[in-house]
């Protein structure tokens, strides 16, 4: 794996970097006015490949956030082209890894030794590197360990990376008014929660053994003795990426024991301990020999506040989607629709809405639901078209909705990526009698 040997901190620095791919893409531009005229059927697709392999390159060479953000937009294949998504996908566990005098000088910093005198054994060339750090193989006292390391300057610059973005996105997505800064409060608060790995180890030992009761379902011990707020110790976990799972399988029945396992793991975070592993990309998840899922990494991690989480799936209950009085009255708990919007923006929002939640909740209404289901899938991939396109949509401030919904829509659209990957049929309320509440409240199916 190709190692790096700096990385930009600074806000300048990091400032530069992104500016220089900017001007690469422009270039990229150009040249494809030209190669539109002589081979117009493939051009577009050729700029995109560039594009895409030159933001990637400059985002792995910057680390934290902004390679962050290109990983979460690689799990919705709708928002961008194939290009973009193949390769911001390699964020998930697969971008150039610091090189050994970086790694030891982070293990002087924070433990005072070299990572060869902390443990038996130390492997310095990096199984896996992501977004905000990267994973090596040791042995101490006869167990296998994954160590994994945080890049440095990576909390330092989450702020100052998101000051850049900021701009870009309030235009890209109509972002109007004082209060869009709560969305971006959200995101950053989030990214720094995943670069303070005392709480991720903390959240880590309190969620899987939560989680412990559901079948099928391993996770790695974690040793406090050998971690601190960045690095961070536990059993070297062996099996196949989920994505490389996925593609070689031929075994349906046990497509579908992973996915009822993922799909357990999920509402049960939800619906029983009221927070969840908000980054369900193939990366964090493992297939053992004994065909179990194994889950590794439990950095982002969203709680989900009681006056969010009953609104919110109420607006997945069948009947209340078609209940138009109190439908409204939800969107407006949810500030979905506000008391400012005009009876153009009311009548527009409300409508989109209630089509848009009658087909994103489809899964949650039903006893089973297969997750090969094409067509299902085909029409969210509609949608999403049809967002990017509807004039109307553009023009109206889309600053609305809790902010909330950015990490609980990016769980469900990550979960459902991955069950329709692995080809899944789940049961939907299967999870209920994992939970020590029996009177869970229950989504009603449709009629």
């Amino acid at each position: 794996m190709k190692s790096i040997d700096k990385i930009p901190v600074g806000k300048v620095s990091r400032a530069s970097k992104l500016i220089s791919t900017g001007l690469k893409v422009g270039t990229n531009q150009l040249k494809y006015y030209g190669d539109r005229l002589i081979n117009p059927e493939d051009a577009r697709e050729r700029l995109n490949e560039k594009n895409a392999e030159d933001i990637y390159n400059s985002l792995s060479q910057l680390k934290g956030s902004s390679l962050k953000v290109a990983q979460m937009l690689s799990m919705d294949k709708n928002v961008l082209p194939e290009a973009y998504v193949e390769k911001f996908s390699l964020a998930q566990f697969s971008v150039p890894a610091l090189s050994a005098p970086l790694v030891n000088k982070t293990f002087l910093k924070y433990f005072g030794q070299r990572p060869q005198e902390l443990f038996d054994e130390f492997v310095s060339e990096a199984s896996h590197a992501a977004s905000i750090g990267q994973v090596h193989k040791a042995v101490k006292d006869g167990k296998e360990l994954a160590v994994k390391i945080q890049y440095p300057g990576v909390a330092e610059s989450i702020s100052s990376d998101l000051a850049i973005v900021k701009p870009i996105a309030k235009q890209m997505f109509n972002l109007k008014g004082g209060d869009t800064e709560r969305y971006f409060r959200e995101v950053e608060s989030k990214l720094l929660e995943e670069t303070d790995y005392v709480l991720e180890l903390n959240r880590s030992l309190e969620i899987t053994q939560a989680c412990s009761v559901i079948p099928h379902l391993r996770f790695p011990n974690y040793y406090k003795d050998w971690s601190n707020e960045r690095i961070i110790t536990m059993d070297w976990m062996h099996g196949t990426h989920l994505s490389a799972f996925e593609k070689s399988n031929q075994a349906q029945a046990l497509a579908d024991q992973l996915g009822q396992t993922l799909w357990d793991f999920y509402m049960y975070q939800i619906h029983v301990l009221r927070k969840v592993h908000a980054d369900p990309h193939p990366g964090n998840f493992l297939v053992n020999d004994q065909g179990e899922l194994v889950a590794i990494d439990f950095g982002c991690i969203k709680e989900i506040p009681e006056s969010f989480y009953t609104p919110y799936f109420e607006l997945a209950d069948y009947e209340n989607i078609h209940n138009d009085e109190l439908f409204e009255a939800k969107l407006f708990e949810l500030e979905i629709l506000k008391k400012e919007d005009s009876a153009e923006e009311h009548a527009f929002f409300k409508s989109f809405f209630q089509e848009l939640l009658a087909l994103f909740t489809t899964p949650l209404q039903s006893d089973s639901f297969d997750f090969n289901n094409a067509d299902f899938f085909n029409k969210i991939a509609e949608k999403g078209q049809q967002i990017s396109k509807d004039k109307a949509f553009r023009k109206f401030n889309q600053n609305r909705g809790s902010e909330h919904f950015i990490y609980m829509n990016r769980t469900f659209f990550g979960l459902y990526n991955l069950l329709f990957a692995l080809k899944s049929n789940v049961r939907v309320k299967d999870f209920v009698k994992y939970s020590p509440d029996p009177n869970l409240p229950i989504i009603k199916k449709a009629s």
